[in-house]
């Protein structure tokens, strides 16, 4: 382990010597306002998830004038461009993947009048995500202006779909279909501001809507009648005394019910939607089996006083439980390639990484094996997820060179150990 620690601030710091490096550097130190501009730009137009569509076209619009190679859109709206290392990307060899998220969690309608003082940006989204958006420009930007020299390819991707029902679609999609999505030897999320902190740890969860339906009817009347509400009620009630660990650390939340048309009616449907969250896959499984067992239970069981009743003919009460959410659970290794470099990174740079737990488009790479982490894009920011969102760019550049000089040591380090065998 001492001999990986020095060979990796070895590595960093040649890198960091290196005449295109700096002139990189040097990109970075004088664009910091054209970069704020482009983000207050940016923040102006709206994309809650499945709704990026603007964002794309914008997205594509600017890789193209930045000069990356290889700009398309994909079927469900990611944006990829390249920039190509010492061996074509369709030569088999490997692939440094750098993502940010379009897409923000405000409805369409949410006012977005950016204010742009000095270093500072207010606006909903103006942290989460366009800092992440615009540092990956900017390292696309800097790279190119400077002329460095990759070992490995770089392809960067403007995705959709990373926040809340989006639920990572756009990461899992590329996954799923890009071409290169075999060759890719590490992937680097740009999420938000910050320079010390980094994801390494996926949380998982997983999301689920339960839907009761009955027969419904007056409240006097038809007295006896199952009740959707009253069921889904009993079994919400269950699975909230259900037993959680303290350790693995696992979280559940009944988020919203609804049902019913009047006081006076038996509804004929309710509706809950439920949120788990663990840091180890089994707790999920065992939740939703305890989810599943509870809406059973309440369902057989208010079917049964019906019957009691004397009301068998009016119907009975039915369940459905679809999942509207799945995250995998993973975590970068300890004494992974990426999480030495990011060390000796610090170490250079004069920063300590803080590792963190959380969900981000990392937790796909994450989940297949692949060495991948969330990082901030520098600077700081606030109000996350609220109308009083905002980033200042102080320090941007700081955290913009721990990016640019991690990728390029995980370029180093894949081009020099990863099998180049095009069928990989």
């Amino acid at each position: 382990m001492p001999h990986r620690r020095h060979s990796a601030f070895a590595r960093v710091t040649a890198l960091a010597e290196l005449r295109p490096v700096h002139e990189a550097f040097r990109w970075l130190h004088l664009n910091d306002q054209y970069l704020l501009r482009l983000q207050a730009d940016l923040v102006t137009i709206p994309a809650p998830p499945f709704g990026e569509a603007a964002r794309t076209l914008w997205a594509a619009d600017h890789f193209q004038r930045i000069g990356l190679a290889s700009v398309t859109t994909d079927a469900i709206g990611n944006v990829c461009g390249t920039l190509h290392g010492s061996r074509p990307l369709d030569d088999g060899g490997p692939v440094i993947l750098i993502s940010a998220h379009l897409d923000t969690v405000f409805p369409i309608e949410t006012p977005l009048n950016p204010v742009l003082t000095h270093d500072r940006l207010d606006c909903p989204g103006a942290c989460d995500n366009a800092a992440g958006v615009i540092g990956m420009i900017a390292l696309a930007c800097a790279l190119r202006h400077a002329g460095v020299q990759l070992p490995a390819t770089l392809i960067f991707v403007a995705n959709v779909g990373e926040e809340g029902e989006g639920d990572l679609r756009g990461i899992r999609s590329l996954y799923a279909n890009a071409p290169f999505a075999s060759r890719v030897a590490a992937h680097i999320v740009l999420d938000g501001a910050g320079d010390e902190t980094v994801v390494s740890q996926a949380l998982g969860s997983k999301r689920f809507q339960v839907t009761l339906t009955g027969p419904g009817g007056h409240s006097f009347t038809d007295a006896g009648t199952p009740n959707p509400i009253a069921a889904l009620a009993t079994a919400l009630a269950v699975l909230d005394q259900f037993p959680l660990p303290d350790d693995p650390r696992t979280t559940r939340n009944i988020g919203t019910i609804s049902g019913g048309t009047s006081v006076n009616s038996i509804p004929e449907a309710a509706t809950a939607a439920i949120d788990f969250r663990s840091t180890d896959v089994r707790e999920l499984v065992r939740l939703e089996v305890a989810l599943h067992r509870a809406v059973e239970d309440a369902v057989h069981a208010a079917n049964a006083r019906a019957s009691h009743f004397g009301n068998p003919d009016k119907g009975k009460l039915t369940s459905r439980i679809q999942v509207i959410g799945n995250r995998p659970a993973a975590e970068l290794p300890a004494h992974s390639t990426m999480l030495e470099t990011l060390r000796a990174v610090d170490r250079h740079l004069g920063l300590r990484t803080d590792l963190r737990l959380g969900s981000t488009d990392a937790n796909i790479p994450l989940s297949l094996g692949i060495q991948a982490a969330s990082f901030g894009a520098g600077g700081d920011g606030g109000g996350a997820h609220t109308q009083a969102e905002w980033y200042s760019a102080v320090n941007r550049e700081l955290g913009l060179r721990r990016i640019l000089l991690l990728t390029l040591a995980m370029a180093e380090s894949a081009a020099g150990s990863m099998p180049l065998d095009p069928d990989r």
